[in-house]
Order: structure tokens, then C-alpha cells, then sequence
């Protein structure tokens, strides 16, 4: 390793070791606070730090509380989007009769699906959302969902095809 890669290094470990050192305690207790759990909070601050080393320029960071604010926040939304898709899942599986009941592998396996659905159409505004999963879940007709949400028909159109072009887009990435 060149003496650059070095103090390179060097200095990433430095900004890094500061940032702990300086803010974990502080992210800790904002997250105890806002999530009412220790272990929850002890395991999203260290998620919010691993986000962090994966950052190219520490260095660089000149608000380290903005930032880590706003990892924490969107670790949460994602936490609280998962909870929420998990008991949706749970309420429906619930109303079932038992014959239906499913592995917990396969359970498992249908809530990493739908966080995959709900990930893909994330860029969706919410009545694209709407219009799309009533169309290809609820087998709707476009001029029923375009009553529902309070647009045209060939807006409805337009939302299922974008809805379809995203998760195609995701189908091709994996």
C-alpha cells in the first residue's frame, strides 16, 4: 500500500472513530427516546453506523447529527413500512380458514415479497399505487378504480402501465 492509500485510510478511520466516539451516546438516546426499547434503539444506531462506513467521504461530513438524524429516520419508516406490511399479512392470513395456513418459511418468504412490491412501486405517487395494485390484485376494472380514485380512465391506464414498467425494471435487475 502506497503511503496516500495509507494516510487515506488513516484519516477514514479517524473521521469514523470521531463520529462514534462523538455521537453514538447522543444517536442512542434520541433513539431509545423515539422508539421507547433499548435493544431496538442499540440495533437501529448500529444500523444507522453501518450506513455510515459505507459512505465514500467521512471526511467530508460537516453536519454528522443531520446526517445521522436522517439515516435514523428513514431506518425507522422502513422498520415501521415493514411492521406494518408484516401485520396487514398477518390480519389477512388470520381471516383465512386453517387449511390455507402457510410454513412460517412461506410466510417469511410472502413478506419479503410484498416489501419487494411495496419497494418497487415506492416512486408511485399514491394514486398511481391505488390504481395499480387494484387493477392487478383486485382484477378491477379501469373505469371502477378511475371512479374510486377520482380520475380519468386513461389516467388509470397510465398508472397501471408505469406500475407494470417498474416492476418489470425490478424483474430485469435481479
Amino acid at each position: 500500500m502506497t503511503h496516500i492509500a495509507l494516510a487515506s485510510s488513516s484519516a477514514r478511520q479517524m473521521a469514523l472513530h470521531s463520529l462514534f466516539g462523538d455521537h453514538h451516546g447522543w444517536l442512542l438516546s434520541r433513539l431509545r427516546a423515539r422508539l421507547g426499547c433499548t435493544h431496538d434503539a442499540a440495533d437501529m444506531a448500529a444500523e444507522v453506523f453501518v450506513q455510515v462506513v459505507a459512505l465514500p467521504e467521512l471526511q467530508a461530513i460537516r453536519e454528522p447529527r443531520a446526517l445521522l438524524t436522517t439515516i435514523a429516520k428513514r431506518l425507522m419508516y422502513d422498520s415501521w413500512r415493514r411492521r406494518d406490511l408484516e401485520r396487514a399479512y398477518l390480519e389477512v392470513l388470520a381471516l383465512q380458514p386453517p387449511v390455507f395456513e402457510p410454513s412460517p418459511e412461506v410466510r417469511a418468504l410472502a413478506i419479503e415479497a410484498l416489501l419487494e412490491i411495496d419497494a418497487l412501486l415506492a416512486g408511485l405517487s399514491a394514486r398511481a399505487r391505488t390504481a395499480f395494485l387494484c387493477s392487478q390484485v383486485d382484477g378491477m376494472k379501469y373505469a371502477d378504480i378511475a371512479e374510486l380514485i377520482g380520475v380519468s380512465t386513461i389516467r388509470v391506464r397510465q398508472y397501471v402501465a408505469k406500475g407494470l414498467k417498474l416492476c418489470c425494471q425490478g424483474l430485469v435487475r435481479e
